[in-house]
């Protein structure tokens, strides 16, 4: 494990070609992933599907902004992970929000479809992850690209047991249940980048004090 985020007051900015390779990489697997996705979800009828594809759609967008203020001040970095912070937060609230909806209706989602996209998604972020692994203790802006595509592999394992319960049930709880539990995790997420990106606004801020 990298030592990262635990001793050191300098993280790893991104400012390396190596990592805005990968980002690049990355940007263009989230991309192609939401439109796979998205298409799947509406196919299907799956919430969690489709909460997965918005992510999908987010994470392209935030790995842009992540990949054009690399290099720029520690002030400019954070306030875009602030921002990246609080669209998960956004995100977060339109799955809670479209999953409590769903539960007024009674249409199953297609298990099948929800299946097989899920496993293809988990395999796209897993290699995702595998490229992030050894940055995923930079600043702010570095660590929510990491955190992002932990939580879209562990949304896909979810996604293909919620598919498994559908199956198995008949039910549309299985996928109502998978839709809550990735809203909490988007959550949680959202929490642990906003709080790193307020605590780096603050270190900018008494650096030019001084």
């Amino acid at each position: 494990m990298s030592h990262g985020c635990c001793g050191d007051d300098v993280k790893f900015d991104g400012a390396s070609q190596a990592y805005k390779r990968v980002l690049l990489v990355v940007i263009a697997v989230n991309f192609a992933m939401f439109l796979v996705e998205v298409s799947g979800g509406l196919a299907s009828g799956s919430m969690a599907l489709l909460a997965d594809s918005l992510d999908f759609l987010a994470d392209s967008a935030t790995y842009t902004i992540s990949l054009v203020v690399i290099g720029m001040s520690l002030a400019v970095r954070a306030k875009a992970g602030l921002f990246k912070g609080i669209s998960l937060l956004a995100i977060a609230a339109w799955v809670l929000g479209s999953t409590v909806y769903r539960m007024l209706g009674d249409a199953v989602p297609e298990p099948i479809t929800m299946g097989t996209i899920g496993f293809a998604a988990f395999a796209a972020n897993v290699f995702c992850a595998l490229l992030l692994m050894r940055f995923k203790d930079g600043d702010a802006n570095v660590r929510s690209v990491w955190l992002c595509s932990r939580n879209d592999a562990i949304g896909n394992v979810a996604v293909i047991l919620a598919a498994s319960g559908i199956w198995v049930t008949e039910s549309m709880w299985p996928d109502l249940i998978v839709a809550g539990g990735m809203a909490a995790l988007f959550c949680q997420s959202a929490i642990l980048i906003i709080r790193q990106a307020r605590t780096e606004l603050q270190q900018d801020h008494e650096t030019h004090q001084h």
